[in-house]
């Protein structure tokens, strides 16, 4: 089973907040197979003596450089850490501190060193979900499932869930009226069915509220209606339409990738027209320099950005000018994946894509909060 972990969008903004002298990335492909992780601990070594190389030809003194080997050491030798594992591993590090991110998602081996992370493969982690929740309710039951790319899809076990809509409300039927009461009939039903949703709402509250992860709501209405109406769960807008009560969990995974799917080809189509509107405004830009400005001073609404190449420099901390640099080092880190901390920074949604779902096939797209 892959072991998941992912962050979310206000820890990576936190993540991009952090400076010291040596901040070291590491993306590194690995296995949940246990016999197989060997060849990613040995490119984890080999990734690690660059990321030395690299600060000691910075200048970096020693005695900066020894603790956060030793955090890097540590890992490598953490027998318990690398049984479980996923299909990447973030390794974010400083000499005071190492944070690991267990990731879904196939990411490339590769490392940057700089006085800042580099974090543009973290937001490809919440861009496209490779993990989603399915929520598979009815009359009968309520199961929450955790689905992943290329793990067993399994049910979690959620404390204080309600068993079925009739136990919730103390009664052998939901349909169930008598003399004296009320509501009876349908509307009585649709009460019921409303204390049923609540419940379910309170029990999972404490585990998806503010969850990056996707919820998908596997339901029949009248139950699908009544539970987004009610819930304060943040659901994809798609459903699966169907009576889940017969199906595992494997059949409900299988049938929300396409919902997955969906949700992100919605996502690029609604910014390209986004973006072709407002082209005609000038509030648009593919222009790496522009968008450097535009992030510095809060300007970008939405931005797009290729997770996958990396261009070198700086970008000035207060006017936004970019610097470009001639070779990876110490001094320098990824421009692009600068303008998508900044612009996560002033509220900005940022999207890391495939190169071919940017406008022009570019570097980045931005739309603007004002003209150019």
């Amino acid at each position: 089973m892959l072991y998941i972990e992912t962050p979310t969008l206000n820890q990576i903004g936190a993540l991009h907040r952090t400076r010291s002298d040596a901040c070291v990335s590491i993306y590194l492909k690995t296995t949940a197979v246990t016999q197989d992780i060997g060849q990613s601990r040995t490119n984890l070594g080999n990734l690690v003596r660059k990321a030395i190389t690299q600060l000691e030809e910075a200048g970096l003194p020693k005695r900066r450089i020894w603790p956060l080997e030793e955090h890097l050491a540590i890992l490598q030798e953490d027998e318990d850490f690398w049984e479980h594992q996923a299909n990447s591993l973030a390794i974010l590090v400083t000499p005071e501190r190492i944070q690991t991110y267990r990731l879904a998602n196939e990411l490339h081996d590769m490392v940057e060193v700089s006085d800042r992370f580099h974090l543009k493969p973290l937001l490809r982690t919440v861009t496209f979900a490779h993990v989603a929740y399915v929520l598979a309710v009815s009359e009968n039951a309520v199961r929450l499932i955790e689905m992943s790319a290329n793990s067993p899809a399994r049910e979690i076990k959620v404390q204080g869930m309600p068993k079925d809509a009739a136990s919730a409300v103390g009664k052998k039927s939901i349909n169930e009226s008598g003399a004296g009461r009320r509501i009876q009939g349908l509307e009585g039903q649709k009460v019921r069915l409303g204390q049923y949703v609540r419940q379910i709402d309170t029990a999972l509250r404490p585990i998806l509220q503010g969850t990056d992860t996707p919820i998908i709501l596997a339901s029949t209405l009248p139950v699908d209606a009544l539970f987004r109406s009610l819930t304060s769960l943040p659901l994809a807008d798609q459903s699966i339409e169907t009576s889940p009560d017969r199906m595992t969990p494997a059949e409900l995974a299988e049938a929300a990738r396409p919902v997955l799917d969906a949700k992100y080809e919605r996502e690029i189509q609604d910014f390209h027209s986004a973006f072709d509107k407002q082209t005609g405004q000038n509030r648009t830009t593919t222009d790496t320099s522009d968008a450097a400005r535009a992030a510095t001073f809060g300007g970008i609404d939405t931005l797009l950005v290729d997770f996958d190449s990396v261009t070198i420099g700086t970008v000035d901390e207060d006017s936004g000018a970019i610097k470009f640099a001639d070779k990876p080092g110490a001094s320098s880190y990824g421009i692009v994946d600068e303008i998508a901390g900044r612009a996560l920074q002033s509220g900005a949604r940022v999207l890391a894509v495939r190169k071919g779902d940017i406008p022009g096939g570019k570097e980045l797209a931005a739309i603007l909060r004002y003209p150019l």
